[in-house]
């Protein structure tokens, strides 16, 4: 490989990188949602902790970590939901940026 090539090898890994990362931030502020008066982030954090919620009206830290009264299995529906609907669109996104590369 001669110097041109190089560069440009390298100006192309480094814009997939950014691009990478620019996607993730995207995608990172479209999983946070407002719900009962708190401020969610969709994820395995938030889905886990529904999880092990022993009653069905609990009391949850948001992301904020302010006490929220919550429904659980409402809020655990809003969560999956919203987490599959980002999930599925950012694996799209991401592979037509890997096709680019």
């Amino acid at each position: 490989m001669d110097t041109d090539q190089l560069i440009t090898h390298g100006q192309a890994r480094f814009e997939h990188a950014a691009a990478r990362r620019l996607l993730r931030e995207k995608y990172q502020a479209k999983l946070t949602f407002a719900h009962a008066g708190g401020l969610w982030r969709a994820g395995p954090e938030l889905l886990t902790v529904l999880a092990v919620c022993p009653d069905d009206n609990s009391v949850i830290m948001d992301l904020y970590e302010n006490p929220v009264r919550i429904t659980v299995k409402e809020l655990q529906g809003l969560a999956q939901q919203r987490w599959q609907e980002q999930m599925t669109a950012w694996l799209i996104e991401h592979d037509q940026i890997s096709k680019n590369r």
